[in-house]
């Protein structure tokens, strides 16, 4: 059954970021669709942090807790589904979703996230979010002084070293096989007594998420409790550049300082969008792109 409601905005994306829109949205009256698929890429992350008023929390409690206090404005509607293919037509969009509903919008907000690719090595992916961490802001105090990996190569190698080096002295890198530091790199890491080892990780040994050791191709272990990586990653969502939005070298969707992209009547916020992947960037993003999608339709309609 087809859905020919036309709405203001259509949202593809529920999570912190869109709802954080939605929230902007709402209070301005204005008429929205959230579509979301459920599958937010800090799923198994157990707590988050550096949120001011919910630090600590679980992350599937805040966007819970956010999703109801959103709901409560009558002019915000939720859809659970994954959004596959939009076309703009001569008064807004047309969005599809995978069970064949279609949706009309003035305007289009994609907070969509992106899709980590996780590298082939037997247990990374189970300790993904839980003690194979992406980023020290989020979770470097909670592992503090501990046993720290950083399982990269090199620029990406050396920012780590530099970085995680005033969380923890004790620290070693990881190259999984031949170093591709440059040989300042490589001297300045070791002045600050930070190993590199370029052996081959066959599997990580972890007990329900917790990394214990790195296991090697040759047998040998390296006992650790914390692994910052940065795995390659896609667009969670491929609408945004089916429809000609720009992507960055980085992967990410190209926006201005108002979250808009090159196409009129699309943005998009949080973190397909930023490489500052956290929940309170996706917050603030999400609320300036509210509030500037509904600034748009200010104008419009007072022309």
């Amino acid at each position: 059954m087809k859905n020919e409601k036309y709405y203001d905005v259509i949202i593809i994306g529920g999570s912190y970021a869109g709802l954080s829109a939605a929230m902007a949205l709402g209070r301005a009256l204005r008429n929205v669709l959230i579509i979301d698929s459920g599958l937010p890429c800090n799923r198994q992350t157990p707590h988050s942090h550096n949120f001011i008023t919910q630090d600590g929390e679980k992350p599937y409690e805040i966007a819970k807790k956010a999703k109801a206090q959103v709901l409560q404005y009558d002019t915000v509607k939720f859809h659970e589904g994954l959004a596959i293919n939009g076309t703009k037509t001569n008064s807004g969009f047309i969005i599809t979703t995978e069970t064949g509903e279609s949706f009309k919008a003035k305007k289009l907000l994609f907070a969509t996230g992106v899709k980590d690719i996780m590298p082939d090595i037997k247990g990374f992916s189970e300790c993904w979010g839980i003690s194979v961490i992406h980023c020290p802001y989020c979770h470097g105090y909670e592992v503090r002084n501990e046993k720290t990996g950083i399982l990269a190569n090199g620029d990406f190698a050396f920012h780590y070293a530099q970085l995680i080096n005033n969380w923890t002295k004790d620290l070693t890198i990881f190259t999984n096989g031949k170093a591709t530091l440059t040989q300042e790199q490589t001297d300045r890491i070791k002045k600050h007594n930070i190993s590199i080892v370029e052996k081959e990780i066959d599997f990580l040994n972890h007990e329900d998420g917790k990394v214990r050791q790195i296991v090697f191709k040759d047998k040998s272990t390296f006992d650790l409790t914390a692994i910052y990586s940065r795995p390659a990653f896609e667009q969670h969502c491929k609408i945004p550049e089916n429809l000609g939005c720009e992507i960055t070298e980085q992967g990410h969707i190209k926006v201005d300082m108002f979250q808009k992209t090159n196409i009129d009547n699309v943005l998009a916020c949080g973190d397909s969008t930023s490489m500052m992947r956290s929940v309170a960037n996706a917050v603030a993003t999400g609320n300036l792109a509210g509030a500037m999608i509904n600034n748009d339709l200010t104008m419009e309609e007072f022309s």
